[in-house]
């Protein structure tokens, strides 16, 4: 399979925007992905962030993440002024994708049906608002599978019509920035990914470090 440099076609499509600034429906993770992402695209596109991430439990730790959101949002200085939208907080439909794949291991199947659910979301209010692009923060993470990233948005673009943003955050130190940024503006930053597989592996992860 040839690997494909996401950054630079987005590097290319900014370089054509030509002083236009499209809209783009951005889905958020949580605060401190968002926030180099924020600072980056903000100079280029008008942007609504959509916070939607039912994977996400307990609910006050989905709770205490979309408040980080909120704040990001007020304080961080921007070009272009960025709105949020807040999506229906629905554990049900993750549990529901979950389901045969609880003891699958993290960054595999299970969490690819997760991206694909909250994209999917992105993708049908992108074109019902009549949004550019829509795409999401999770490249940014390390952790997460830029390339299964872009190939989901390849499949929604050409299902629903509304353009996908390729990129992956992490390049260009897009990584180490948030990093940067979110001790700036001290956000929280969870150490686990949000789902309930994601925070049993991580602390027996813990549990194995502290023997």
């Amino acid at each position: 399979m040839v690997k494909v440099n996401y950054q630079k076609q987005l590097d290319e499509l900014i370089a054509g925007l030509h002083g236009e600034t499209p809209t783009l429906f951005l889905h958020a993770c949580c605060a401190p992905c968002s926030s180099y992402v924020l600072e980056y695209l903000a100079n280029y596109f008008k942007i609504t962030l959509f916070y939607y991430n039912p994977n996400i439990s307990p609910e006050e730790e989905y709770q205490k993440r979309v408040a980080e959101v909120k704040r990001l949002i007020a304080e961080l200085p921007v070009k272009n002024k960025v709105t949020l939208l807040e999506g229906k907080y629905d554990p049900e439909s993750f549990f529901a994708l979950a389901k045969g794949h609880e003891q699958k291991p993290e960054g595999g199947e299970r969490c690819f049906a997760c991206y694909s659910l909250r994209l999917n979301e992105a993708a049908q209010l992108a074109k019902a608002s009549g949004f550019d692009y829509f795409t999401t923060t999770l490249s940014i993470s390390p952790y997460k599978n830029a390339q299964k990233l872009n190939e989901i948005g390849a499949e929604l673009e050409q299902k629903y019509g509304v353009n996908y943003l390729y990129s992956d955050f992490k390049k260009k130190n897009g990584y180490r920035r948030s990093v940067e940024l979110s001790e700036q503006y001290g956000l929280y930053r969870q150490d686990y990914c949000g789902c309930v597989f994601s925070r049993a592996q991580r602390e027996a992860q813990n549990a194995l470090n502290a023997d």
